[in-house]
């Protein structure tokens, strides 16, 4: 790419005079991509790399490295635009930050035993260690070796299967861009109610006619009401019983070890004491204290990072928001 002929020069990302920033990587030693952004959250290289994924997720990595017809590519790759296009859309990732976090949206069910050994039974029927059940998005519940998969990969399965292009059950091959590249698996969605899916990595069996007539009603029928409950949720990845206080507009709890996030949007009261940000601005509030938290306070395993400046100044300068508060909690201490 740019100064690649310079000798001693790497020269990755510039800023032009209107205060854009532009971005490129090569990637595979035959795929050059370019973006260009209004800042840098989330960071471009990151984007860069997540659309990348998103290539070799539905084309594989050898379809990619080994161009023999560039045209034939660029007919190919019309099937990834649909994934690119949700990975661009940030107002589609309404209530979902995992792409901020880099970690899965997760949900907490009122019941989640019965939902995990549902999963279980149906992943086991499956003949696979990898399996989710999806809810609004979010993941209600997972096998063992669903949470193993690297977080790149599980983020982008996510992405894939909560599109507007993914209504229905469907079996797809998919190549795991971190831990199976070249080789495809199958990604079998059943879909239980609307909006709520059970997904699993499998291999040739069993086919989708058998896995939506036989085993889906014989795995998933007792858990119908439990579904339900998950459903009824929507936008609030805590149940009702959890008793977040009123004053609480919006939260987002993150366990890196685990590679798990879950963040709560309180619905609005029916009649409110005073004026209160609308969901959709909660939503957007949360993400941006989160983008800034991380910038100044946290480092990349989710430990305290060397402030700049003065914290309570750069919050004022980076974060101005006077009517309501925000407060982060790391294992050492809390900051608001």
């Amino acid at each position: 790419m740019f100064a690649a002929g310079q000798r001693g020069v790497a020269l990755s990302a510039c800023d032009t005079e209107r205060g854009h920033r532009v971005a490129w990587a090569v990637f595979g030693d035959s795929v050059a991509l370019i973006a260009v952004g209004d800042d840098a959250r989330p960071p471009l290289r990151r984007l860069l790399e997540d659309a990348w994924g998103c290539m070799v997720l539905v084309l594989g990595r050898d379809e990619l490295r080994d161009v023999r017809n560039v045209e034939r590519l660029k007919r190919a790759l019309r099937s990834v635009y649909p994934l690119l296009d949700g990975l661009l859309d940030r107002a589609g990732d309404r209530g979902l930050l995992g792409r901020l976090t880099r970690c899965a949206d997760c949900l907490l069910p009122p019941e989640p035993a019965p939902l995990q050994d549902a999963l279980r039974a149906f992943a086991q029927a499956a003949a696979s260690d990898f399996g989710c059940l999806l809810v609004g998005g979010r993941v209600a519940a997972a096998t063992d070796g669903w949470w193993r998969l690297p977080p790149d990969d599980a983020l982008l399965l996510g992405l894939l299967l909560r599109g507007p292009w993914a209504t229905a059950s469907s079996d797809r091959p998919v190549f795991l861009p971190r831990s199976s590249p070249a080789v495809a698996f199958r990604l079998l969605r059943v879909t239980l109610l609307p909006g709520a899916d059970a997904c699993v990595l499998c291999g040739p069996e069993p086919r989708l006619h058998r896995a939506v007539t036989e085993l889906a009603g014989r795995v998933w029928a007792p858990q119908v009401e439990a579904l339900r409950g998950c459903l009824e949720q929507r936008g609030c990845g805590l149940p009702a019983s959890a008793g977040v206080h009123r004053d609480v507009l919006a939260l987002l709890l993150i366990r890196r070890g685990g590679g798990r996030s879950l963040s709560h949007c309180a619905p609005p009261p029916a009649a409110p004491a005073r004026p209160t940000p609308s969901p959709a601005r909660r939503w957007e509030l949360l993400g941006r204290f989160y983008a800034f938290a991380a910038a100044h306070y946290l480092g990349p395993a989710g430990g305290e990072a060397e402030p700049q400046e003065e914290p309570q100044e750069a919050f004022r300068r980076g974060h101005a928001h006077q009517p309501l508060q925000c407060y982060l909690v790391t294992e050492e201490e809390c900051k608001c």
